[in-house]
């Protein structure tokens, strides 16, 4: 009986474990099937190996992009020094250190917000805000802007362009500007101003809606720095012997070799500059920008040779290097959007106007030092305009160019002369007459550029 129950309970035994296994195998089938299937999920949801490579050729040609743009601003500085006298040369490229690095700070805390608002639209397409500081978009990272690239990128890039707007009234105001002053407007103007503005066509705005074309910038980042160039060479006043008895009287730079060098690092910026303003690196359309950037240059510098030429009966270099820069400019807002030739029209025009936009600001007494108001804000509207008349796109049209770059430039101006206005009254923007005539480098900063070295200067 004992070796019956015995047998029966290890047969139970084995029955139990036989069970048991049974239910851990069917688990495991089950677990394993829940696998496959998760993987099998994933796998959909992940981007193949062609789109993650496409992703980050996108991202890297972005951010390579930027680079360059911040590249440009040790030409600006460089352009900038050179065409100033020796004793202000310290202070020329301190402005253009603090410039870039204020201006993207700005940028983050609200600028960015301010300029793609998204949904966040406050008043009819004209104003919107995305709240203060950077904040990562919930979801994939590879699904933002349609899988071209990340947020991240798209920070650093337009955070660079933001810069670069401020950069454009320092040369303007150079050589009687407080530091100071110069400073807090730029951290407004970039904060603000510029932002705002740009919201209306790169950010969806009501510009955008109307198909207002500025593919990198002519208008939104040339002329917007032009016109707050404009405000602040008319309050602050000529330099000290600019003009005697009604006449204008030559103020040379210290450094044309400076000046060259300067030009031809802002040449190679604007590669990133147009270039990576495609937004990613699909072949024939970047390849298209480069060469209209590059043939639209070159076009400019020989016009701008010979009108220097035919007006002031000799090639002026410093002429035919703001020529330069008037065509890159110029094509700026049409890059993507013109023939070859075209191009080369819109350079050769952009160099023909700068040379007589320099005498005219000077016969109306407006005092611009490297030149900014000629090459960025004249240009910059004459880009704008080259849209509608050059453009393969039937939906860009010169009635809607012509608007918004009126708009932009009341807007713009009007903005940039408060600003100055209220610094003018509460701290004053120009430096004494004793600081101006004995430089700016001893005066803002204690020090000069050039110690050991000797110049010889009539004021």
């Amino acid at each position: 009986m004992n070796k019956i129950l015995s047998a029966a309970l290890l047969g139970l035994f084995c029955a139990g474990i036989a069970f048991g296994a049974e239910e851990q195998a069917a688990e495991a089938v089950a677990e394993a099937a829940a696998a496959v299937e998760s993987v099998t999920v994933a796998e959909a949801a992940a981007p193949s190996t062609a789109d993650y490579a496409l992703f980050a050729v996108n991202n890297l040609w972005v951010m390579a992009g930027g680079m360059l743009v911040f590249l440009m601003h040790l030409g600006f500085a460089c352009v900038e020094s050179g065409l100033a006298r020796a004793k202000n040369c310290n202070n020329i490229l301190f402005k253009n250190t603090m410039t870039p690095a204020i201006g993207f700070l700005s940028y983050a805390v609200c600028g960015f917000a301010l300029m793609y608002p998204g949904v966040h639209w406050i008043w009819n397409n004209w104003f919107g805000f995305a709240g203060f500081g950077l904040h990562l978009p919930a979801g994939d990272p590879i699904a933002y802007h349609n899988g071209e690239f990340t947020y991240w990128t798209d920070f650093f890039f337009q955070g660079m362009f933001a810069a670069t707007a401020a950069t454009i009234v320092s040369g303007a105001v150079a050589e009687r500007v407080k530091l100071s002053s110069y400073l807090i407007f730029t951290a407004v103007y970039v904060s603000v101003v510029y932002p705002v503005v740009g919201s209306w066509g790169w950010g969806g705005g009501w510009l955008d809606a109307m198909h207002f074309h500025d593919f990198a910038g002519s208008t939104f980042v040339h002329s917007v720095g032009g016109w707050a160039a404009l405000s602040g060479v008319i309050l602050l006043g000529p330099r000290i012997g600019k003009y005697v008895d009604g006449k204008v009287m030559p103020i040379m730079g210290h450094n044309m070799p400076l000046v060259t060098i300067g030009v031809f690092l802002l040449w190679l910026g604007w590669f990133g500059f147009n270039g990576a303003s495609a937004l990613n690196a699909e072949p024939q359309k970047v390849s298209l920008v480069l060469v209209n950037t590059m043939i639209a240059a070159s076009a400019a510098v020989v016009s701008s040779m010979l009108t220097s030429k035919i007006m002031l009966h000799h090639p002026d270099l410093s002429m035919t290097m703001n020529g330069c820069l008037a065509g890159l400019v110029g094509i700026t807002a049409g890059a993507d959007c013109v023939s070859v030739g075209s191009a080369v029209i819109i350079g050769l025009i952009a160099g023909i106007i700068v040379v007589p936009a320099v005498v005219f600001f000077d016969r109306l007494h407006l005092d611009d030092p490297v030149g900014a108001l000629s090459v960025h804000l004249v240009n910059g509207v004459w880009g704008t305009l080259a849209v509608g008349i050059f453009s393969v796109v039937p939906e860009y049209t010169f009635k809607v160019q012509l608007l918004g770059a009126v708009a932009v430039g009341l807007v713009s101006f009007v903005s940039s002369f408060a600003i100055f206005f209220a610094l003018k009254k509460i701290a004053g923007i120009r430096v004494s007459e004793e600081e101006e005539l004995r430089g700016l480098d001893l005066c803002e900063h204690g020090g000069e550029a050039y110690p050991g070295f000797q110049f010889f200067v009539n004021m």
